[in-house]
């Protein structure tokens, strides 16, 4: 019976992934209320429709496009936030979504309908979408595409988006690192979805906050493959916590690590991407995205012609970034009540430098850093630059970069999988 069960919800969970709907956020209820509130004429498309949002004459019209449903508890609802907050906080724009819009040609096939529309500024969500964008700004040189995460650019109406998300990371590995001493263990870890830089990045920046609170603790890392599965995510988080990982930070959206924590006795989850995304207490904090802030000025940007469009990465001190129970007004979860005021004031100190730009990813990502081989990365009194931290060596044309991310911190139990 129970396998019956588990191939029904896989088989309706990989249905529900291929459909695409959308909808526009024009007075659109607010992120927690429930979306059959939203009027009928700007309802999610049917199944398999692939119906494209108006456009609305005399504003700017801006759109997102999302790998995952717009309440997915996760990456698609951080960025659902920031659209609808460009909606009530832009003058003059009007605002729409595309929701669960798979990776690859489904993807180019949505950028290219939303700009035969006559969408003026696009927002790619999800790093798969990077190529069908650079096609269609190819096609498109009146609109703007601004693709998150990746590594690719013209120059012109073509441009890269994220900001950084290592430092929440690394101060979550300091977290994490405290919580293992506190109790004696000696081993996190770590869910990674694929092999791209940003994964290495912020499981690197990860390690590396460990190393800091707890000098003996290794990271134990398992691959996915996947940015958004209930099943696959679970399965990854009760791998590493039946290895002996204390404490499990996650790379996807569901909140899996918690929910396994909590299933468990004494360990923890570090979930991701939404500020709503860690209510159980066996979360231990959640490293987040505010795109609101960083959405509405982009876009207030392109409406003036003013936006560059080349590779835009934000700061911490931009407001785009959070650490949940850290930031102002927010308590921090249980599990942070015993650990030691040191390490607790270490992260508080170091969010507070980071906020006030005084401490950046550059300081993260700062020499000496060896690998788990044994070798020199970078030596001390050397920093990685932009372009080694966001990709593989040699880089990108006209972003070539010198030492790359395709290592692993020397705390990481895990070898370098193929590219």
């Amino acid at each position: 019976m129970k396998n019956k069960v588990f191939w029904l919800f896989s088989i309706l969970l990989i249905a529900a992934m291929l459909l695409t709907a959308c909808g526009t956020t024009e007075e659109a209820p607010a992120a927690e209320e429930p979306a059959a509130e939203e009027p009928a004429a700007e309802e999610p498309a049917e199944a398999g429709s692939l119906q494209i949002p108006d456009v609305k004459e005399g504003k700017f019209n801006v759109a997102v496009v999302m790998l995952s449903n717009h309440d997915d508890g996760g990456w698609s609802q951080a960025q659902w936030d920031g659209i609808n907050y460009v909606q009530d906080n832009v003058d003059g724009v009007h605002t729409a979504y595309m929701e669960l819009v798979a990776e690859g040609a489904d993807s180019e096939q949505v950028f290219r309908a939303l700009s035969r529309k006559g969408f003026d500024l696009i927002f790619g969500g999800s790093f798969g979408y990077m190529d069908s964008m650079e096609v269609v700004a190819e096609e498109f040189p009146e609109i703007g595409y601004v693709h998150i995460s990746g590594y690719k650019s013209n120059m012109s109406n073509f441009g890269n988006l994220f900001g950084a998300m290592e430092d929440m990371k690394y101060l979550a590995g300091m977290l994490a690192g405290s919580r293992a001493e506190a109790d004696g263990a000696d081993k996190v870890g770590g869910m990674a979805t694929f092999t791209i830089p940003e994964e290495f990045r912020l499981f690197n920046a990860y390690a590396l906050g460990v190393q800091q609170t707890c000098p003996d603790c290794s990271v134990d890392i398992r691959w996915i493959n996947t940015w958004h599965d209930p099943i696959i995510e679970r399965e990854g988080a009760d791998s590493l916590f039946d290895a002996g990982s204390h404490v499990v930070m996650t790379g996807a959206d569901t909140p899996a690590a918690a929910l396994a924590a909590a299933d468990r006795e004494g360990v923890y989850g570090i979930n991701y991407d939404w500020i709503g995304g860690c209510t159980i207490d066996a979360c231990l904090t959640a490293p987040y995205w505010v795109w609101g802030p960083v959405f509405a000025e982009i876009s207030e940007a392109a409406m003036n012609g003013t936006y560059e469009y080349g590779w835009h990465y934000f700061e911490a001190s931009d407001g785009g970034l959070g650490l949940y129970g850290f930031m102002e007004g927010q308590e921090p979860q249980p599990g942070i009540a015993d650990l030691p005021e040191e390490d607790v004031q270490l992260v508080r100190d170091t969010l507070a430098a980071m906020l006030a730009g005084e401490f950046t990813r550059f300081d993260i990502f700062k020499g000496p850093i060896t690998d788990n081989k044994g070798d020199l990365v970078i030596e001390e009194g050397k920093s990685f630059e932009y372009s080694d931290i966001d990709q593989f060596a040699p880089g990108a044309p006209g972003l070539e970069c010198e030492y790359g991310m395709f290592w692993w911190n020397e705390n990481i139990n895990a070898e370098l999988p193929d590219l």
